[in-house]
């Protein structure tokens, strides 16, 4: 039987192995706070549903963000997201 089906004949059934944790990169992830949709926060700390980054760290929040400092990678896609939607506001002579 594998450990990862319920035990017959109880009703419910335990997950025996952890569920592994999505990591992308060398780890420097875990030292940062993330952007993330409002309302997926939200959803996450209600539900308890992992969350996905801008820079694709999927993860359930659980620490203050204003603890760390803000993810390179986050940051640059952020502010191309931002610096893209400014330009086409902006009409030429």
């Amino acid at each position: 039987m594998s450990t990862l089906e319920p035990e017959r004949g109880l009703g419910t059934g335990t997950l025996v192995e952890p569920v592994p944790q999505v990591s992308h990169g060398d780890g420097d992830h875990e030292r940062f706070a993330h952007y993330v949709q409002k309302d997926k926060i939200m959803e996450s700390a209600l539900s308890g549903s992992p969350v996905v980054a801008l820079c694709g760290k999927v993860w359930v929040p659980g620490r203050d963000p204003k603890k760390y400092p803000v993810c390179p990678m986050c940051k640059e896609i952020f502010d191309g997201l931002h610096s893209e939607q400014g330009d086409e506001g902006k009409g030429k002579n």
